[in-house]
């Protein structure tokens, strides 16, 4: 065989340093895309909460309100409303930066899942993992914060609020478990 020939077919199958070679991976680019796809999510959220700080929170509530023809006076809008009157442009401006770290940090692991880098396994299966305790901890009390008791019931995406919970934490596990097993497949390097 022509050794050009070899050398193109070589150059053609990826291969990790040590010569074998590169396991193919759908799942683990997956999990990477969804991650950079939730860091960029993330990154636009930063900007829209940078971007009313300093502003009359409790009025443009009251706007929005009106644009989609909601009652500001039903008690769960006037809570909010309410709410809302506490908050400090200073507030603003550290929610603005939490959450564009955090993107950030996302971004970050998903490229390094992406271009299967070592650490980028570890940071996400830490990551992951982080959430799982308070998860399941969210899954087993007895309150929901997100409803007040003595308002009526408001639509959800579920029909019962934690399910959209319960679906997070299974694939939650699913990703600590799938990258802990596939590691050394995976991440040769």
């Amino acid at each position: 065989m022509d050794p050009e020939k070899t050398t193109v077919l070589e150059s053609t199958n990826p291969q990790t340093p040590d010569g074998t070679k590169k396991a193919h991976a759908p799942t683990l680019y997956f999990i990477a895309v969804c991650k950079i796809a939730k860091g960029a999510a993330l990154f636009l959220l930063a900007a829209g909460i940078y971007w009313m700080a300093g502003r009359d929170l409790q009025d443009d509530f009251d706007k929005f309100l009106a644009w989609v023809h909601l009652d500001p006076e039903h008690r769960f809008f006037r809570n909010i409303g309410d709410e809302l009157a506490t908050i400090t442009p200073g507030n603003v401006r550290a929610a603005s930066l939490a959450t564009f770290l955090y993107g950030l940090f996302l971004m970050g692991g998903g490229i390094g899942l992406a271009l299967r880098a070592k650490w980028a396994i570890w940071l996400t299966i830490g990551e992951s993992a982080f959430f799982i305790p308070i998860e399941v901890f969210e899954l087993t009390s007895r309150h929901n914060p997100r409803l007040d008791p003595s308002d009526e019931p408001h639509p959800h995406l579920f029909p019962h609020p934690k399910i959209g919970l319960l679906i997070v934490l299974v694939l939650n596990i699913l990703i600590v478990c799938y990258l802990y097993k596939n590691r050394k497949r995976l991440f040769r390097h």
